[in-house]
């Protein structure tokens, strides 16, 4: 990977220099090149598919706890990573959230299938929920979301090394009965 880094205007200035049959061409080459990108004007395009790029990121969090083979890998910055990644083709809001919960589900799902894990494993379950329910409220989801979480919270119930009491803590931050 390059050290040197190039700013934004200086893009912008290689870009003026082009005319639009070479800023088409430009743009097919980072198309074809990087998946990414393919996702991003995919994501432009055709909103349609959109569902369809969301289910793919779920599918990425879904097997580092669940892989239809072998254990496990959870790797929380494969996780977040995919959560990022979503962002950055889509700011549809209910379907980050979606892809934030499904972390927060698939956890607790996953400590409830083996048992006790480790104290980093419940600490990133946590973060996850608090960030995802701080973003459902800042989106105004929660008629759409509550339920769900309040399901996680509740199956979070007598897991140990106080997760359980710390979901509890946090959902009942952001969501009063």
């Amino acid at each position: 990977m390059a050290k040197t880094k190039i700013k934004v205007k200086e893009l912008r200035d290689y870009l003026n220099t082009l005319d639009n049959k070479e800023m088409i061409n430009e743009l097919v080459d980072l198309f074809k090149t990087f998946p990414d990108v393919k996702e991003y004007y995919l994501a432009r395009l055709k909103p349609e598919y959109l569902e369809e790029v969301l289910e793919d990121y779920r599918k990425v969090i879904i097997d580092e706890f669940f892989p239809a083979r072998g254990d496990g890998k959870l790797r929380y910055s494969v996780m977040k990573k995919a959560i990022s990644d979503f962002k950055k083709i889509s700011d549809k809001a209910d379907y980050i959230a979606e892809l934030m919960l499904t972390y927060v589900e698939q956890g607790v799902k996953f400590t409830n299938t083996y048992g006790d894990i480790s104290e980093r494993f419940y600490i990133n379950i946590e973060k996850m929920f608090e960030s995802t329910l701080d973003y459902i409220i800042k989106n105004d989801l929660e008629k759409q979301f509550r339920k769900r979480c309040k399901k996680a919270m509740d199956n979070s119930s007598g897991i140990g090394w106080g997760f359980a009491d710390s979901m509890m803590d946090i959902y009942y931050t952001y969501f009063s009965e």
